[in-house]
């Protein structure tokens, strides 16, 4: 089951793609939201990586893949060069004209 859900994790595979060698994908997801939920999948990690660390066995990469930074939601309403500024827009129409007879 672990190696079912770090396979997930390294892959960046949808759950239905797991190889069937795992088992279900329904039960590997299921099990990391539970664990992920209680604290356990957290713990369990901490463990491994005290114990490979202690023997040396862990070599540590950070790696960071810009396809995967993305801009801020407000970032893609951004105003654009020469756009029209919202005090200089005209005004909507209501329908209803204050000059009209009767308005007022």
């Amino acid at each position: 089951m672990i190696n079912a859900i770090l396979w997930k994790l390294r892959t960046g595979a949808p759950w239905r793609d797991l190889p069937e060698r795992y088992g279900p994908w329904k039960t590997a997801h299921e099990r990391l939201r539970l664990w992920t939920a209680d604290d356990t999948w957290q713990r369990l990690l901490d463990q491994v990586i005290v114990k490979d660390d202690s023997i040396g066995e862990v070599e540590w990469v950070i790696s960071v893949d810009s396809s995967v930074v993305r801009a801020h939601q407000h970032a893609a309403g951004a105003r654009k060069k020469g756009a029209v500024h919202p005090e200089s827009k005209p005004s909507r129409s209501t329908g209803k004209d204050s000059d009209a007879p009767g308005a007022g």
